[in-house]
């Protein structure tokens, strides 16, 4: 049983990626201003660091977001990243994304963002341009229609729960106590209806300062804690509001990873290539011929410890997912993440139907603008 503080300034729950980076840097903040230190800050965990979706998440770093407030935002994350690339497990091969024409002048706008801000990045449009330059990396390119490419050379990959370890040691470098085991089951609220306290399983912690909530999938149940609304009203691009959306909508990632030697994904000179993310309009097949889908489609993929690690377009989770439901399927993808193929290979059946099927049985499916390099096609499937 955890020994309980009574009270601290700062609560943090969750000891996912969000929660624990909060603390260090909330630590060390509070440091350098000479307001206090990380024994101010208490984290509470449930299970273990790393236990939700930190634990499992593909790790990849990028700054290909769309929303223009985002720019800056990760650019600031991944120097993060690039300040201790040992103790975040953290890879900087750089990210590149690729789609067809529909996508081109998304991604042009995210460039000029990148280049405003000095992120460093270049922009190939142009299909036969986009194709001279990837045979360039990779010479076995074949993948048909891609009109523009965003290489971001900033960026990469991160282990996930090698990073999630890295900062639980610098949360514990700056005194922020991490408790295990401690769920938060309640909250008490003062005549502002701010949080005073929380309740949990092993007892009640008053906050002095701040209480910073980073659950990752268990954020509706905060929510509700909370008791904010269930619904929200949505703006759509063209001026219409979509009345009384659920609040909250949770996605199946489809991902997984192929164990094979990772040394076989490489480009042309040898080097660790990027984290590719790869969109495409034309035609998908399957290994037999059969036609899969005329439409737009999507696969991403990357160099892992063990193999390569990949995934598709997530799928919608029907019905509300709340704790039982919820906690056994975080459960699953955490026994695939650790090592177990025949998990993983499950996990990503349903997305095998997409290219990364050719290479789970070594080879390009019929007819398909397949981008891997056929070296690593000819060896095992990648994922």
């Amino acid at each position: 049983m955890a020994d309980l503080p009574s009270s601290r300034p700062y609560v943090v729950v969750g000891a996912g990626i969000h929660g624990l980076s909060t603390a260090y840097h909330l630590a060390k903040e509070l440091r350098d201003r000479g307001l206090g230190s990380g024994r101010d800050i208490v984290v509470l965990e449930k299970s273990e660091p790393g236990a939700g979706a930190s634990g499992i998440a593909c790790g990849v770093v990028r700054n290909n977001y769309y929303q223009p407030a985002m720019s800056e935002l990760m650019q600031a994350c991944v120097e993060v990243w690039e300040s201790d690339p040992a103790a975040y497990a953290y890879n900087p091969v750089g990210y590149m994304a690729l789609g067809p024409a529909v996508q081109e002048s998304d991604l042009v706008e995210v460039y000029e963002r990148q280049e405003r801000i000095g992120y460093s990045s270049t922009l190939v449009t142009g299909e036969a341009e986009v194709d001279r330059y990837m045979k360039e990396l990779f010479p076995d390119w074949r993948a048909q229609g891609v009109t523009v490419c965003l290489h971001e050379h900033q960026g990469g990959f991160a282990f996930n729960r090698e990073s999630v370890l890295g900062l639980v040691g610098k949360c514990r470098s700056e005194d922020v106590e991490i408790l295990t085991g401690v769920e938060v089951t309640g909250l008490e609220f003062g005549p502002d209806d701010a949080v005073t306290a929380v309740e949990t399983n092993q007892g009640r912690i008053a906050v002095g300062e701040q209480l910073v909530i980073a659950p990752g999938p268990w954020a509706q149940r905060f929510w509700e804690l909370l008791g904010l609304p269930p619904t929200i009203d949505i703006r759509t691009p063209s001026g219409e509001v979509v009345r009384d959306r659920p609040m909250w909508t949770y996605w199946n990632l489809q991902e997984g990873e192929i164990q094979v030697d990772p040394q076989m994904f490489a480009l042309a000179d040898g080097g660790a290539p990027p984290v590719i993310h790869l969109d495409s309009d034309a035609p998908l097949h399957t290994d037999e011929g059969k036609p899969v889908t005329d439409e737009l489609w999507g696969i991403y993929f990357k160099r892992d410890r063990r193999g390569v690690q990949g995934g598709a377009s997530p799928l919608v989770v029907d019905g509300d997912l709340h704790g039982a439901r919820l906690e056994p399927r975080l459960q699953n993808d955490r026994r695939g993440a650790r090592g177990r193929e025949g998990a993983r290979r499950r996990a990503l059946e349903p997305a095998l139907s997409l290219p990364l099927r050719a290479l789970l049985h070594g080879r390009p499916a019929p007819s398909l603008p397949f981008p891997v390099s056929v070296e690593l096609a000819n060896t095992l499937g990648r994922r």
